[in-house]
């Protein structure tokens, strides 16, 4: 069976890490018909041994939550998102296809060698692009060397939250209108390869939906709308700041993964900006990070806010976060999407 012929509701959720999207939510999501997706971003984090041996305890946390996820998705899709730039990106990638994974999502740049990594497994694998131009790379370079094609691919927009893939710039000033225009030529590209497309970046109402599927996409790829459910695994100080967040809080910063981030203005940020540094003990999590250089740990950071520590934490959003103003069911927003 393919897999998107699993799909009763066109919606994927979206991976947020660290510890955002676990099984509690991806496993909801999956159960109520869409595609759930837990984010393996410094996974264990709440492992006893995670101090002392960070990826270990991660492996560990991953297996874990793909068999939570799995139970309760009742036969629905589980997927794994894993940024390119994690240390350690293969071992990642092989725990989540032998743990059972259905699909393995991949951005922070193009996963060139995921196929192979995959390759004589049942898991499905995804791409994550923002542009013409990089979706007709990764498109030749796996033809080329795997003849394969991704079994669905996500293009994600500027107005996405957390990492971007775009300059600072041009998420401050691409409109969501010249922006359809890029995503029209990713969907007219795949559509000749037969490849289904999920756009995210932006995406909170069925509207939102009906109008990327117009334009030929299978479906949508929502993160910010599922953090206030009562199902997300974030600490409830967590979903509160979302629940408090006006459109003026909300900022792009730089990370210290060398990438652009939309995130709640919070006093860390505050904090961040005079010059502040709160570099500590480094986990090696991302390939990209200097820690001489660097600010913060994004690590411990983003460990901070997902525990409640929300004043010392980094809280990454979409750009729809001030629009969230109450604790909602996953299932009563899938049946919002239901086509």
């Amino acid at each position: 069976m393919n897999l998107l012929d699993r799909v009763r509701i066109p919606v994927m959720q979206g991976g947020m890490g660290v510890g955002v999207s676990l099984s509690g939510l991806a496993g909801a999501v999956a159960k109520a018909g869409g595609i759930g997706i837990i984010s393996a971003a410094q996974i264990g984090y709440r492992e006893a041994e995670y101090d002392m041996d960070p990826h270990g305890s991660n492996l560990k946390a991953l297996r874990q939550e793909i068999l939570k996820a799995k139970e309760m998705a009742e036969g629905g899709i589980v997927g794994v998102n894993i940024m390119l730039v994690t240390t350690g990106y293969d071992d990642y990638v092989k725990t989540a296809v032998a743990a059972g994974a259905d699909l393995i999502v991949t951005g922070a740049g193009l996963p060139m060698n995921l196929p192979a990594l995959v390759a004589g497994s049942e898991v499905k694998i995804a791409p994550i692009v923002s542009s013409v131009r990089a979706t007709k790379v990764i498109l030749a370079y796996w033809k080329k060397h795997y003849n394969r094609i991704p079994d669905l691919l996500v293009i994600e927009g500027p107005q996405a939250g957390g990492h971007l893939g775009f300059s600072k710039q041009e998420v401050l000033g691409i409109t969501r209108e010249e922006y359809d225009k890029e995503v029209q030529g990713i969907i007219s590209l795949c559509t000749q390869s037969q490849i289904p497309v999920f756009v995210a970046g932006g995406i909170y109402t069925r509207e939102d939906m009906e109008h990327y599927r117009a334009m030929g996409a299978f479906g949508v790829q929502m993160a910010t709308r599922f953090v206030t459910t009562y199902e997300c695994d974030a600490h409830e100080n967590y979903k509160k700041a979302y629940l408090n967040a006006r459109e003026e809080d909300v900022i792009i910063t730089d990370s210290p993964v060398g990438l652009p981030g939309r995130a709640l203005n919070n006093e860390f940020l505050k904090r961040v900006a005079k010059g502040e540094r709160f570099m500590g003990k480094c986990r090696r999590c991302v390939m990209t990070c200097k820690p001489a250089e660097t600010p913060y740990c994004i690590s411990r950071a983003l460990i901070q806010a997902v525990s409640g520590n929300c004043e010392e934490g980094l809280i990454f959003v979409g750009s729809n976060v001030y629009r969230t103003k109450e604790i909602e069911h996953v299932a009563d927003i899938m049946e919002e999407f239901r086509v």
